[in-house]
């Protein structure tokens, strides 16, 4: 799990700032990056991509559509206009050889990728963002420490 300084917590200890997480964050991500995202299951990766893939596409005038966790596919595509938002759930992978036939690091120049579960990729791309969302001291205050880029 990646490490980030004190000042990169971010608390997300309710749904609201986790939206405003999700919109800010939507301002400094661009086509190409990759999104790896770490936490318990329960702690808000999901919240988080769904806010972030519904503000894209409120902003692009598109229709809002039900952002769901990949666990059992693996992964759910969003088109909002020329760029494409691919979303991984890798929790059920068992080893990095199963993660050659996804085509993970395939097609990146208009996509935005995230990842949920990354722990098991090997590969760290060039533009890659790493969040670690965390439960605090109980289940009901979490955060987030990014890595990769500025806020």
């Amino acid at each position: 799990m990646p490490t980030a300084i004190k000042r990169d917590k971010i608390d997300l200890s309710s749904v609201k700032k986790t939206k405003e997480f999700a919109i800010k964050f939507l301002k400094k991500i661009k086509p190409g990056n990759f999104v790896y995202l770490y936490g318990e299951i329960g702690v808000g990766k999901t919240t988080f991509v769904r806010f972030l893939i519904n503000e894209f596409q409120k902003i692009n005038k598109l229709e809002i559509t039900e952002v769901t966790s990949p666990t059992f596919n693996l992964l759910n595509e969003y088109q909002i206009n020329e760029i494409k938002i691919n979303h991984y759930d890798l929790f059920r992978l068992k080893s990095a050889e199963e993660i050659k036939n996804l085509g993970l690091f395939e097609e990146i120049k208009n996509t935005i990728t995230l990842i949920e579960w990354p722990q098991i990729i090997e590969e760290h791309p060039k533009d890659l963002i790493e969040l670690a969302f965390e439960y605090e001291k109980n289940h009901e205050t979490r955060s987030v420490k990014i890595r990769g880029i500025d806020l």
